[in-house]
């Protein structure tokens, strides 16, 4: 069985789509096969991975029509260096997808049923989601069986997990998901330790997450080196293997590994 993995944050600039390639080179190099699956209209996930901006009928809108017949658009990534990851491209066409979900009788359902119909044989299956909480995070938490967020040491960010959550539990209900996906925990993400506010927020988060159990992850240090690598479309440790940041993901890796080994 697949582990799939929802990564999402109603707040932009939040890293998700940096955490969502990093975690999959990371995994490929413990000899887990990825599949990255964009649900972002912006397509940032191309760019990042090194690949040509798609055709729209090679992209994950296409897998969301009811015309699809099995034959999903993966384009492999990085392929000097791992077999291992394959990306269904996202762009554009996904604004209109959000469209077509909302009317659609089976909306919510439209990307577990593709993956049900026609599942994907890889170890990990990481969803890469818009900084909304709008109809495309939506048909990843009901295709997920787990989640991770991301969320910036400020306090605007914070407060909109708060609201994040509250979104999470209605609408785990309300999909009656079962079993529920399983929220993994929270990464603090972008942290400069030279700031005072940032620091403060770092001591009291852990808390209070753990007063709800929830998890909270090591923080991911700030660095301009994670732009720099995405503007080349490589993951950190390929782009400059030596840099301390590709260490801070290590124990999210160690968690996920963990996932495979329970299934």
């Amino acid at each position: 069985m697949s582990v799939k993995l929802c990564v999402v944050s109603n707040a932009g600039g939040s890293g998700k789509t940096t955490l969502c390639v990093h975690l999959a080179y990371l995994m490929s190099k413990r000899g887990f096969s990825v599949a990255l699956i964009d649900l972002d209209p912006q397509g940032s996930l191309s760019l990042f991975c090194g690949l040509t901006p798609p055709h729209p009928e090679k992209t994950t809108a296409a897998v969301l029509r009811d015309n699809f017949n099995g034959e999903w658009p993966l384009v492999k990534c990085w392929v000097e260096h791992t077999d291992k990851v394959e990306v269904c491209q996202g762009g554009l066409i996904l604004t209109q997808t959000t469209q077509e979900i909302a009317s659609h009788a089976r909306g919510s359902y439209l990307l577990a049923d593709r993956l049900q119909d026609y599942p994907l044989l890889h170890n990990f299956i990481i969803f890469d989601c818009p900084a909304t909480l709008g109809p495309l995070p939506l048909i990843a938490l009901a295709a997920s069986t787990h989640i991770l967020v991301p969320v910036q040491l400020e306090p605007k960010s914070i407060q909109g997990s708060a609201k994040l959550l509250e979104w999470l539990y209605l609408y785990k209900k309300q999909l009656r998901l079962k079993p529920e996906p399983e929220l993994i925990g929270f990464i603090p993400n972008q942290y400069d330790a030279k700031r005072a506010a940032q620091r403060q927020l770092l001591e009291s988060l852990p808390e209070k997450l753990a007063q709800i159990n929830i998890k909270c992850f090591p923080a991911i240090r700030d660095s301009a080196e994670f732009v720099n690598a995405s503007a080349q479309g490589l993951p950190l440790p390929l782009y400059r293997p030596s840099h301390p940041a590709s260490r801070d993901l290590k124990k999210i890796a160690d968690e996920l590994s963990k996932l495979i080994a329970k299934k």
